[in-house]
């Protein structure tokens, strides 16, 4: 059993509970997404595998979790990373945000997002169960398909996405 963290609209932690609980019941809980580019500038995204709970088939950014009880944020992140796309990279934090979606299977993802930008040119070896497929995409080439074709996106991402992109657009992060 998976526990998740459940906190304010300030991230201020209220409690915990299981993970299927809180998104069957859409509470307010942690988690942090990483976006990864290459030095190209290009998005390191993910097919999420087809038997995920939720939003399987859709892609997404390069990783997406939720921190574990009394562990450090960036020790979850390094983890998670290497669990899901059997990679490590330095990580920054970008931003924060809290949004709402409802997803399939009567999910509901209510989350306090902590977002992680890197820049590696290192290659995903992923874990089968949790990716499908991987692609590094060009941004101006990843707005088209998104704008053609959303339903091929998990909800969080196309929300994230333009936060992403304005915060490298303000800190430009694969410039030494």
């Amino acid at each position: 059993m998976q526990e998740v963290i459940l906190v304010t609209e300030n991230d201020a932690e209220v409690g915990r509970c299981e993970k299927m609980y809180a998104h069957e019941q859409g509470l307010l809980h942690r988690a942090f997404s990483i976006f990864l580019f290459n030095t190209n500038g290009d998005m390191l995204l993910h097919k999420r595998a087809l038997e995920k709970y939720h939003s399987g088939g859709l892609w997404t950014n390069a990783c997406c979790s939720h921190p574990a009880p009394d562990v450090p944020i960036e020790l979850s992140l390094q983890e998670r990373l290497q669990f899901e796309m059997g990679m490590q990279c330095p990580l920054s934090h970008a931003f924060e945000f809290v949004y709402k979606a409802h997803l399939d299977h009567g999910m509901i993802e209510h989350e306090f997002d902590h977002v992680f930008i890197g820049v590696t040119d290192a290659l995903p070896e992923p874990n089968p169960k949790e990716v499908a497929e991987w692609q590094y995409f060009n941004l101006e080439d990843l707005h088209q398909m998104i704008e053609k074709h959303p339903e091929n996106f998990t909800a969080w991402f196309k929300i994230a996405l333009p936060k992403v992109v304005k915060h490298i657009e303000n800190y430009p992060i694969w410039v030494a």
